[in-house]
C-alpha cells in the first residue's frame, strides 16, 4: 500500500530510517570507531542525540579493554535486550528483598522493643495492626481518606458474598472522594463469575484494573502517604484469624512499595472482558500504524502523509483510545496481537 506522497510506506520488517539506526549500522560496519571518528556529515548536537539514544537503548557499551578509556562498541539487539532483562531482574530483586527486610524489621520491633515502649506514638513511621476486624477498620480509614490515588495488588481472593461487598464498598469510598483507583488482579480470579462483576462495578465507577499472571504481595498504597502489607506470617490477602498488616508512614518506604506497584502495573494488562469492543481501523491508520512500527517520528510520518504534525498526533491518540491503550507502546502490542502490523 502506499501513501497519499506517492511513496510506499516503511515495512515493519525493514529497517527505521532515523539517525540513530543510521548511526548503529555505521558503527556494525566499522568496529572499534568511535561515533565522532566515522566521518558523518553531522553537527555536534545531531551526532550527540544519535549516540545518546543508542547508548539508552543499550545498543552502544563500553568496549571491555585494557586502555583506560575504552571507545564505546556496538552491540547486537539481542545483547542489548540480555542486558535490559538482567538490570531490570535486579531492581526487582532488589525491591523484594528490601521489602521482606523491612516487614523483618518492623516485625522485631513490635515483637522485641513495642513491649518496653510505655505508649503508642500517633506518628510512629511504622505500626503493627493484627486481627481480621482492625485491619478492616484501617482500610475503611485508608479508604476514607484517599485524596489523589489509591494502589493496590490483590494476589488472594475472599470470594464470599460479604467480603467483596465490603471491598466495594471501600473502593466506592476513594473514587467518590476523587481518588485515582488502580488494581491488579491475578488472572486466574477474574475467571470466577464473583470477581468478574466485582470487577466490572468498580470499572463501570472510574477505576482501572489490570490482570497479571501472578502476584507476590497483597499491598496497599494511598495518596503516596501510607501503604499497608502483610506482616510476616500472615495469608496471602490477610486472611485468618491470625492474620496483621504492617502500616508505613515513613516516606522512603512508602515510596519503594509504590515503585514495586509501579513495576507489576507497567507489566499488567486490560483483561479481555473489560476491554473497549474492537473496531474496524482505517487505512490511514494502518499506514500510521506500520510506521510508528517502523520508528518513525511524528515529524517523519507528518512528511510523508502531507500533514501536520497535529494530525498525525490525533490519529494515534484515536488508535490508542480504539485499542484500549495507554501508550504508543501498548498500542503496538496490541495491533501486533490482532495482526493489523
Amino acid at each position: 500500500m502506499e501513501s497519499p506522497t506517492g511513496t510506499r510506506p516503511t515495512s515493519p520488517a525493514g529497517p527505521a530510517d532515523t539517525d540513530a539506526t543510521r548511526l548503529y549500522a555505521r558503527l556494525l560496519a566499522e568496529p572499534g570507531r568511535p561515533p565522532e571518528a566515522l566521518g558523518l556529515d553531522w553537527d555536534a548536537p545531531r551526532l550527540a542525540a544519535a549516540t545518546a539514544e543508542l547508548r539508552a537503548l543499550g545498543l552502544l557499551q563500553p568496549a571491555a579493554a585494557p586502555d583506560p578509556a575504552p571507545a564505546d562498541t556496538a552491540v547486537s539487539v539481542d545483547t542489548a535486550v540480555r542486558q535490559l532483562l538482567l538490570d531490570t531482574d535486579r531492581r526487582v530483586t532488589a525491591l523484594v528483598t528490601a521489602l521482606r527486610h523491612a516487614r523483618d524489621s518492623v516485625d522485631r520491633l513490635h515483637t522485641g522493643y513495642l513491649p518496653v515502649q510505655q505508649h503508642h506514638r500517633t506518628g510512629t513511621g511504622l505500626e503493627l495492626v493484627r486481627g481480621a476486624d482492625r485491619i478492616a477498620a484501617l482500610l475503611e480509614d485508608a479508604a476514607r481518606g484517599a485524596r489523589t490515588e489509591a494502589l493496590s495488588l490483590r494476589p488472594g481472593q475472599d470470594l464470599s458474598g460479604p467480603a467483596l461487598a465490603g471491598k466495594l464498598a471501600r473502593e466506592r469510598l476513594a473514587l467518590a472522594h476523587g481518588a485515582a483507583l488502580r488494581t491488579i488482579y491475578p488472572a486466574a480470579a477474574l475467571r470466577r463469575p464473583a470477581v468478574l462483576a466485582h470487577v466490572r462495578e468498580l470499572t463501570s465507577a472510574g477505576a482501572r484494573i489490570r490482570a497479571a499472571h501472578s502476584l507476590p504481595l497483597w499491598l496497599i498504597v494511598v495518596d503516596a502517604r501510607l501503604a499497608i502489607l502483610p506482616a510476616p506470617g500472615s495469608g496471602p490477602d490477610g486472611g485468618g484469624p491470625a492474620a496483621a498488616a504492617v502500616v508505613v508512614r515513613e516516606p522512603a518506604l512508602v515510596a519503594l512499595v509504590a515503585e514495586l506497584f509501579e513495576y507489576f502495573w507497567s507489566a499488567a494488562w486490560t483483561p479481555p472482558e473489560l476491554a473497549p469492543e474492537e473496531r474496524e481501523v482505517t487505512d490511514r491508520q494502518l499506514i500510521v500504524l506500520r510506521m510508528l512500527a517502523a520508528g518513525l517520528t511524528d515529524a517523519a510520518i507528518a512528511r510523508k502523509l502531507e500533514v501536520s504534525e497535529r494530525t498525525v498526533r490525533r490519529l494515534v491518540a484515536e488508535l490508542t483510545a480504539g485499542l484500549g491503550a495507554e501508550s504508543r507502546f501498548q498500542a503496538g502490542v496490541h495491533a501486533a496481537r490482532r495482526g493489523w502490523i
